[in-house]
């Protein structure tokens, strides 16, 4: 009976670690052809239509779309989400909040921004 359950254990655990190794290559795979995944239900093809813009430097920090960033605007309120892109004729970001909210983000009214996590960080150190 021990060695059953000892065979099961160890033929999950190779199964797990082989689950992830295949998941990361993906990622990676992903990444290297510009793809970028946001996995939100509620974002339509028509919020990522609306930017033009995927790739931006705002105040001397390069931001991709997927990053996940923290937004403090001028009336003191937080924004907490993941960049979809921006539009370069509204002078916009697009943030998908965690609440499933797609807000616009006029740059003037941004006061301070932080960069939480970039995505695919993993293979770009």
């Amino acid at each position: 009976m021990f060695t059953l359950i000892y065979r099961l254990a160890i033929t999950l655990f190779v199964l797990s670690i082989a689950g992830y190794v295949l998941v990361v290559l993906k990622e990676k795979f992903l990444l290297k052809n510009n793809i970028i995944i946001i996995d939100n239900k509620h974002l339509t093809p028509e919020d990522l239509s609306e930017t033009d813009i995927n790739e931006f430097i705002f105040k001397g920090q390069s931001i991709k779309s997927g990053d996940e960033i923290l937004v403090i605007t001028k009336n003191e309120e937080k924004v907490n989400g993941i960049i979809i892109g921006a539009k370069k004729s509204e002078d916009t970001i697009h943030i998908i909040t965690y609440k499933n909210d797609v807000i616009k983000c006029k740059i003037d009214n941004i006061m301070k921004f932080k960069i939480v996590s970039r995505y695919g960080r993993f293979f770009n150190n």
